[in-house]
């Protein structure tokens, strides 16, 4: 194809290449784009770049690894524009804006970029490099909603018209990957500070009006107090307009010298207004308590440790010029705390259906737009171009015991003997951080002291108690030990860390820094660390701890940036938030180098886009003990398991606890162990089941006597969790074999129903059980909504509910609400008290009739990769409602050491014959199964 002439003396409009199509389009229109490259990597993805050159820049991508692009299109042009069209996606660029319009096959408007410079590249300049601020702007239909983009923990479940901030802290998560309910994905591949949605700046609360509490305009009254038992009793008052104590040491600095931080209650009094009608977002910062009142109402009642901060985000809907009364109590946790207050006004009009993706610094713009039929295949489309997801150990779908922390050996070992002894299932137990000795953070040495033989104590845990053993390690360095000296030797340490002398926390305080996970040379030096040091001693797994990363808890942005200038890559600035992926790719590599049969799996407190490639699981971080961060888990992990990574945990219980807590009295004592029963109930069917915390110790023996409802309601859920493994694993083979998610948002499953939208605190597990936690003290039952398209079966007693319906059911202490969907084959195994301690000889197959189901259950050898190989099996099993016949088909592949003989029990459960699961209960057929088709007909 010969390209046309330019509007304005270009010699060219485009270019056709063999992968697209690139645009010359007129800056002042674009931008200051002066080439839009559209390259076509599959059917349903298009990459788009924009370039401030005529050039679009080379680079190494560092999340994705797709193959090169060679699909077919076609490439059509007009007078203004020209059109890249796939079998099932079409892309239309204006060649004077640059500007991208995406229609799906039967031209149905999916997504477009604002049409007049809704991309910015701005130049800038970082540690004396010339980059830019990058910023596109995307337009969509009505109805349209938002997930994805990590983990945050402002319980915010739909983005739509929400600011999230992608920056890797403790208990958030910077994933740059999007998705959209109406079956479309952004993956935005920039590694700096990057906002997205509403991009607005949050204003301090002086562009408020502000009013005293005595009526007088411009500032709110500040009441301090030194007694926090007495906060009427105050001690001065002051006008303020601004409340910004967000990150370490401001408030230590900037509050008034006589203000008693460690004792004292500050409140802020008065009223607001706004100039504008509609809702508004306030959002706080906070650690220690805080109480926010709005027009007498109480809206937020938060606790979090000082030392890492939460934040609470308020919608409140004013009317134009109005006073709100307003009230706003903290109560600071230690002489170092922190409190926020910034806001912001209702979304424009002109910007009701469009949301913006900006970041701080890169070489040019880069993004994927990816299409599917569904959420699914668009999640698929992800793994497709940042890498497919490994299987996890098949103990790693256990249940795993920590805690801050076994400080011995003893400890440790006990831990697992109690579990044993009460028959409580367990797969592993996990060491959390100072095993070292004090002075020796970074050695990956144990302290002989107090673990005198840790090749004894890992090989008693694999040969006596048949356990596994996941240790903590931070890529952190104390200054002077010889690790430290070796990584300083080859120019691997961030340095400013070193220059600033600060010390932690622990005893006296050491000074102490990161290595860079950028440099491919400290890398490998890190992975032979560990090797020569944990792993030729037994470690089963590794837990990755502070990989944001976190150099200094609760710093700015800034600082972090200073504390990793310069990276191996370049400015900090650039590639801040892609630390995560590229020190889990360090040990993944160096494991599978040195054992290519041994399954890798890492637990990391952050991760980027690409990271499930690489074996890597993330939790969410050291959140609080306490009912609504319970709750926000749920968002946190639906929104988590969007942004396309399908192995996400938390600390079931949380893990920071506040002091009533501590040494509670009788009446926090019972809160405290219904905390902890209902976050297990939750957290028996997340992807990964895993108890940690800080005092009081986690283990289900610790937290209530035997005979507590508590105690049955944790070891009900535990033995549940293992009966159901034939189920739950082969949910984690079809994460890797079809791309799947496991915790699944409604969204993904009911996309015709419109009631699901907005539900973040349901979700399914796998593509049959409905689970809906109870997050609240004393609740005894529970509102949920039931999805329309067919009917749900109780879980425990069988009884038939039709779909489309809110409804209230019981939720008793030792129990959570859980349906199953109408339509379903649930497989149940033998009780077992870790997974490899028998094969499942014998399946109980529940079948929910109703409608067509079908399953296929997934086995192959637990622990190693042979299954990359093809070594797996799958059996389907099918049901036809028409005829109530059951299917058992022929067994598809083999592996070594698979059960070739097999008892599969049938029990039919339907709406006129309610029956409650029960793996031991009456079977109603009993086939011998050897691998060949049977077929059962309903009776």
């Amino acid at each position: 194809m010969q390209p046309i002439p330019s509007f304005a003396g270009d010699p060219v409009k485009f270019i056709r290449e063999k992968d697209g199509v690139t645009v010359f389009p007129e800056t002042y229109l674009s931008g200051n784009a002066r080439a839009v490259k559209l390259q076509v990597i599959t059917d349903n993805i298009i990459r788009v770049m924009a370039s401030p050159g005529k050039e679009i820049p080379g680079r190494k991508s560092l999340i994705t690894v797709y193959s090169p692009p060679s699909a077919d299109f076609t490439l059509t042009e007009s007078t203004d524009k020209v059109t890249v069209q796939t079998s099932s996606l079409t892309a239309t660029v204006t060649l004077a804006t640059g500007a991208v319009v995406f229609t799906d096959k039967n031209g149905r408007p999916l997504l477009a970029e604002r049409p007049h410079n809704g991309r910015n590249l701005q130049p800038a300049v970082f540690e004396g490099q010339s980059v830019y601020g990058i910023t596109q702007t995307f337009e969509t239909t009505d109805g349209d909603a938002y997930y994805g983009l990590g983990q945050h923990q402002d319980d915010i479940f739909n983005y739509h018209h929400r600011q999230v901030f992608l920056f890797q802290n403790n208990t958030e998560v910077a994933v740059p990957f999007l998705i959209s309910r109406k079956n479309y994905g952004i993956l935005w591949d920039n590694y700096s500070l990057t906002k997205a949605g509403d991009t607005r700046e949050y204003l301090p609360l002086s562009r408020l009006q502000l009013f005293s509490a005595k009526g007088e305009p411009g500032w709110l009254t500040a009441s301090y107090s030194n007694q926090r038992q007495h906060p009427e009793k105050v001690a001065f008052t002051r006008a303020e307009s601004i409340i910004d104590y967000p990150y370490l040491d401001d408030s230590k600095k900037n509050l008034p010298a006589d203000f008693a931080v460690k004792t004292g209650v500050l409140t802020w009094e008065g009223s607001i207004a706004s100039d504008f009608s509609g809702l508004h977002t306030l959002r706080f910062t906070y650690g220690g308590y805080l109480k926010v009142w709005v027009n007498g109402k109480l809206m937020a009642d938060k606790w979090r440790q000082a030392w890492n901060p939460g934040t609470a985000l308020l919608e409140i809907d004013l009317e134009k010029n109005k006073k709100y009364p307003v009230k706003i109590m903290w109560t600071p946790d230690g002489d170092v705390s922190y409190i926020s207050a910034r806001w912001i006004n209702p979304v424009p009009e002109a910007d009701r259906n469009a949301f913006t993706i900006q970041s701080e610094a890169g070489q040019f713009l880069d993004y994927y737009f990816i299409h599917g039929n569904n959420m699914d295949e668009v999640v698929s489309g992800y793994r497709q171009l940042t890498g497919k997801a490994p299987i996890v150990p098949k103990w790693a779908m256990g249940f795993w015991q920590s805690r801050e922390r076994y400080k011995t050996q003893h400890e440790l070992l006990q831990a697992v003997a109690e579990y044993r002894k009460r028959k409580l299932p367990l797969d592993n137990i996990v060491l959390d951080w100072s095993y070292w000795k004090e002075d020796a953070w970074g050695s990956q040495e144990f302290d002989p002291q107090r673990f005198p033989s840790p090749d004894s104590m890992i090989q008693a845990l694999h040969e006596r108690y048949h356990a596994r053993f996941m240790i903590s390690v931070w890529p952190k360095f104390y200054e002077g030990i010889p690790a430290y000296r070796e990584f300083d030797k080859q120019g691997w340490l961030y340095r400013r860390n070193i220059a600033d002398r600060q010390r932690d926390w622990i005893g006296k305080g050491y000074v102490s820094t990161f290595y860079d996970a950028f440099n491919e040379r400290a890398r490998r030096g890190f992975w032979e660390l560990l090797h020569k040091k944990l792993y030729n001693k037994g470690v089963d797994a590794w837990w990755m701890d502070a990989s944001e990363p976190d150099v200094l808890s609760n710093v700015s942005p800034e600082k972090r940036k200073e504390q990793m200038s310069p990276t191996a890559n370049g400015t900090a600035a650039e590639y801040l938030n892609a630390y995560p992926l590229e020190n889990a790719k360090g040990i993944y590599n160096g494991q599978r180098s040195v054992d290519a049969d041994k399954r890798v799996f890492l637990l990391t407190r952050s991760g980027f886009a690409g990271s499930q490639h690489y074996a890597a699981a993330i939790w969410s971080g050291d959140i609080a003990a306490r009912w609504e961060d319970m709750r926000t888990q749920i968002s946190a992990g639906l929104n988590f398991s969007l942004s396309g990574i399908p192995f996400w945990t938390m600390d079931i219980g949380g893990f920071a606890v506040e002091p009533r807590y501590e040494k509670p009295t009788a009446a926090d004592l019972e809160e405290w162990r219904e905390l902890q029963a209902r976050w297990f109930q939750f957290g028996s069917m997340v992807p990964l089941f895993r108890s940690h915390g800080q005092l009081p110790f986690r283990e289900i023996y610790n937290i209530s006597p035997e005979g507590h409802p508590a105690y049955k309601s944790m070891q009900y859920y535990s033995r549940l969790r293992y009966r159901l493994m034939p189920y739950i694993y082969t949910l984690a083979g079809m994460a890797y074999h079809r791309d799947y998610t496991i915790m699944r948002a409604l969204v993904m499953d009911f996309p015709e129903d419109e009631n699901v939208r907005e539900i973040g605190d349901q979700f399914m597990f796998g593509p049959s059980l409905l689970v809906s936690p109870v997050y609240v003290y004393k609740a005894r039952e529970r509102s949920l909504y039931l999805p329309s398209g067919g009917g749900w079966y109780d879980f425990y007693s069988g009884k038939y509910f039709d779909g489309g319906k809110r409804i209230t059911v019981a939720a008793s202490y030792e129990t959570m609400p859980v349906f199953v969907k109408e339509g379903s084959i649930l497989l149940s195994g033998p009780a077992l008290q870790y997974t490899a301690e028998k094969k499942a000889d014998t399946v109980t197959v529940h079948v929910y009739t109703g409608k067509d189901a079908e399953f296929t259950l997934y086995e192959d050898e637990d622990t190693n990769y042979n299954y990359e190989k093809g070594a797996f099996s799958n059996i389907t099993f099918s049901y036809k409602e028409a005829g109530g016949t059951l299917t058992i088909g022929g067994r598809h592949g083999e592996f070594p050491g698979m059960l070739r003989d097999r008892v599969f029990r049938v029990v039919w459960i339907s709406r006129n014959e309610p029956k409650g699961w029960n793996p031991e209960g009456k079977a109603d057929e009993v086939v011998r199964y050897s691998g060949v088709t049977v077929k059962l007909v309903k009776k």
